[in-house]
Parts: structure tokens; C-alpha cells; sequence
């Protein structure tokens, strides 16, 4: 058998022709939006208030296992796709394991990570319905990088809610989202009613994604001819990603490579749902033993100490309820957490998985977390962002798991993106000055306080 490259490149006419749908294999569908005041599940009508009106199809598509990518959202993926699967052969040499390692890169575009598979998408339908702008969330700024770069090529008008702490940690998100013609808010602002109130019980926070997305919902809802995107946690998203799986299993099959382990970090569970897209089918039915995997942050660890329950999507509690795993819309992450992954919630789908045991999840601790990552940039020669690194952190325990076993697995995990924008949270690791943050039960309590109160 020839040795598998260290880059595995499909060609351009390898390319996914269409995105893989997990809710066309589950067994059981995750619970459907349900509208806070009426308790019923929400209607296309209702979502499509906020929403581009093909994503709200997309979104309650439970039947068809592909949906066709259109043509004018190829043309933008051949700028940067297929991305390369890597072979990571110096890290498993550093390790000395017998386990092969392998991980699918998506840092290979402007915005360093894979979340420009969903802006390209999203936008080119709001494009095509005719809409003049849009509103968005950003934590850790590649959503925001991303959706600006979308905007800019759709010519659509952009405002982006950053997350305050992240908009002060990370400036040059800012500037690149500016420089593709975006507009950056902190958030919480003064901007919206949702930011002033956010703001006025608790004037020193450093903002959540939770916040940042009832402000742009609230303007999203105000402002003509506009309408809301977020860059993970719905359906549609997971959808969109889907193409990273889609080429992740051309690529194993070409060389049979078969993943024993598949792993991914898992903020709101965009990456990490479409990276198993095309596998998980296999394991639902009975017919693959992969382990999969999902990794968060110890100090915003929905799956591993949330609860599963309908919660509002949002801290100002506008958004419709969803069911999934929790620490409550109330909740505030640690401002010293330098990753993404601070979403209190997590995807429906993800947690529908995980609550039917189809995967597990682990969280780890910052400090940690930039142990691997620097690790890794030193033997693979590639930095990687933060919230990538949670995802190697874990193959890394797997893959030593090997070497004190003997036992050769394949292990596989996704790569999101570049660390090239968190230089601060590298010089804070690198000077000594980073800390972990586990919060307590009675810190959980007060998130678990927000929980709606109603039964379904």
C-alpha cells in the first residue's frame, strides 16, 4: 500500500455538488422552535421575519439527505475549496504513538477558518432574495471576518455585533471586518434597547454572544429590507458545513483511510456538525463504530454540565425557545477565555446526538488548550486558532492513549482555522499570565436561572 501524503488536495471537480443534511438519518428529529408566547412550533411564516426565506426551508428540510449547493455558491467556494486533509506525520512521530493522525484544514482562506462556508451561502440567498442588508453576531471575530468577506463579493451592506471582550482582545478582527466594509458594534451597546438594558444591570460585563445577538436581531427587525444571519448553532448552518465532511470522506475513501475517532471542537457545533455529516449516518444505523467527539472550553461547558432544555437563543430572551443543551441565556462566560466557544447554548442537532449517545464530550482547560497548540505550530508548522486547538488537544490524549496501549487507531480532527488573529491570547500563554477558569456550581446556577419556566 503507498504511503497516504502529507496533503491529500481533491481536485476542483471532487468539489461537493451538494450539502449533507444530518436530520434526513436521525432516528428521532431534535424538537422544532417553539414561539415563546403562543408555546406552538414556529411556523415558516413567523421565521421568516428574521430570516432569508430559502434558509428557513433549509432549516426545517427534515426529509432530503442532499440539498443541491447552487452554482453561485461553487463559483465562491473554488476560491479557497476543496481544502487540503493533512497527514499531521511530525506530530505523530513528536508523540511517538502508533496511532495515525489526520486533520482537515480550513484555514486556508482570508477569514482563517471554515465559517465562510456558511457567510458564502447565507448571503448569496439574501442576495437572491433582494435584501439590502444584513445584521450578525461575532464572539471571537472568524463569523464576522467571514460574513464581511461574503458581503463584500454579494455587495450586500453589513452591521456586526462583536462581542466587547473580543472586540478588545482581538482589534485586527475588527480591522479586517472594517476593511471588507463591515460594520463593527461592541456589544453591549447603546446602540439597542436589548444593549441598554444588558448594559444597566450589568454595566462591567464584557458582553456574550447572547447579548450580541439580541442586539442584532433587535435592528435586524427595524431596518428595511434587512435581515438576521448567525454563523452556528441552527440547522441550516450545520447544513452548509457540511461540505467540510463531504470532502473530509472523499479524501479518506480515495486513500482508504478509515477514522476510528472523530474529533472537532464544539462552540454552538457548526464545524463540528458538518465535519461528521457524512459519517454519523453510518454509526446511527448500526454500521460504523467511529467514536466521535466533541470538545468546549471548561468555562462554557454546555454539553458536559448544561442541561437539556428549551432555552431562548439570546440574552435579551427574543429569539424563539430551542431545545438543546444549556447553561442558561443568562449566563456570562469568563472574559479571560481567549477562544471562540462561548455560546451558552448549543445546537439542537448536536445535543439531540449527543442526548441519544451517539457521541460524547469532553471539556478542557484553556492553558491546556495552547499546550497542544503550541506543540503543534512547532512540529507542523501551522498556528492554530484557539478554538481549533481544543479539538487537538483531545487527539492528542487519544492519540497517547495508543502509545500506552500499543493499539493503532485513526484519528481525525478538525482543523477550523488560523490562530494568525489571537496573537494576544498566545503572547498571554507565552509570558505566563493566561489562567483557566472553571466555573462553579452556584456560578451555573445563576445561568440555569434563566431557564424560561414552561412546560412542553
Amino acid at each position: 500500500m503507498t504511503k497516504t501524503p502529507y496533503k491529500i488536495y481533491l481536485n476542483e471537480d471532487e468539489m461537493p455538488k451538494t450539502w449533507h443534511n444530518i436530520k434526513a438519518v436521525m432516528k428521532e428529529l431534535p424538537s422544532p422552535f417553539i414561539h415563546p408566547a403562543t408555546l406552538k412550533p414556529c411556523s415558516a411564516d413567523e421565521l421568516n421575519q428574521v430570516f432569508c426565506s430559502e434558509l428557513v426551508e433549509q432549516e426545517l428540510n427534515t426529509t432530503d439527505e442532499y440539498i443541491e449547493i447552487p452554482e453561485g455558491i461553487r463559483e465562491f467556494y473554488k476560491m479557497y475549496r476543496p481544502s487540503p486533509l493533512v497527514r499531521a506525520y511530525c506530530l505523530e512521530r513528536l508523540l511517538d504513538t502508533p496511532a495515525e493522525i489526520y486533520y482537515k484544514f480550513e484555514g486556508t482562506n482570508t477569514s482563517g477558518s471554515h465559517k465562510l462556508n456558511s457567510a458564502a451561502a447565507q448571503v448569496y440567498y439574501a442576495q437572491k432574495q433582494g435584501l439590502t442588508s444584513l445584521t450578525t453576531e461575532t464572539g471571537a471575530g472568524q463569523w464576522g471576518t467571514a460574513l464581511a468577506m461574503a458581503c463584500a463579493y454579494y455587495n450586500i451592506d453589513l452591521s456586526v455585533y462583536m462581542v466587547k471582550v473580543s472586540a478588545e482582545q482581538k482589534p485586527y478582527r475588527k480591522a479586517v471586518i472594517e476593511t471588507y466594509g463591515g460594520k463593527v458594534i461592541p456589544s453591549p451597546s447603546n446602540t439597542t434597547a436589548a444593549g441598554k438594558k444588558i448594559l444597566a444591570e450589568n454595566p462591567d460585563t464584557g458582553g456574550s454572544l447572547g447579548c450580541a445577538i439580541s442586539e442584532a436581531m433587535e435592528v435586524a427587525m427595524q431596518t428595511d429590507n434587512c435581515r438576521y444571519v448567525l454563523g452556528s448553532v441552527l440547522d441550516h448552518v450545520l447544513l452548509h458545513q457540511s461540505v467540510i465532511g463531504e470532502e473530509t470522506k472523499t479524501a479518506c475513501d480515495k486513500y482508504d483511510i478509515q477514522p476510528d475517532i472523530i474529533i472537532g471542537c464544539a462552540g454552538g457545533g457548526s464545524n463540528y456538525g458538518g465535519l461528521i455529516a457524512p459519517f454519523i449516518g453510518d454509526k446511527i444505523n448500526g454500521t460504523s463504530n467511529i467514536e466521535f467527539i466533541a470538545v468546549e472550553p471548561v468555562s462554557c461547558p454546555s454539553l458536559t454540565r448544561g442541561k437539556y432544555a428549551f432555552d431562548f437563543g439570546d440574552t435579551g430572551q427574543t429569539t424563539p425557545l430551542m431545545k438543546m443543551y444549556t447553561l442558561g441565556s443568562g449566563f456570562m462566560p469568563s472574559p479571560n477565555h481567549a477562544g471562540g466557544l462561548r455560546y451558552h447554548g448549543m445546537s439542537p442537532i448536536i445535543s439531540k446526538l449527543y442526548d441519544d449517545g451517539y457521541l460524547s464530550a469532553r471539556a478542557v482547560e484553556q492553558t491546556k488548550v495552547f499546550d497542544a497548540a503550541t506543540m503543534f505550530a512547532r512540529c507542523e508548522g501551522t498556528l492554530p486558532a484557539p478554538e481549533s486547538a481544543h479539538a487537538l488537544q483531545v487527539a492528542i490524549e487519544e492519540a497517547l492513549k495508543c502509545k500506552e496501549t500499543g493499539e493503532k487507531k485513526t484519528i481525525l480532527f478538525g482543523l477550523t482555522g488560523t490562530g494568525y488573529f489571537d496573537l494576544s491570547a498566545y503572547m498571554s500563554y507565552n509570558e505566563g499570565s493566561m489562567t483557566d477558569y472553571v466555573p462553579t456550581d452556584e456560578d451555573l446556577e445563576k445561568g440555569f436561572a434563566s431557564l424560561p419556566k414552561v412546560e412542553l
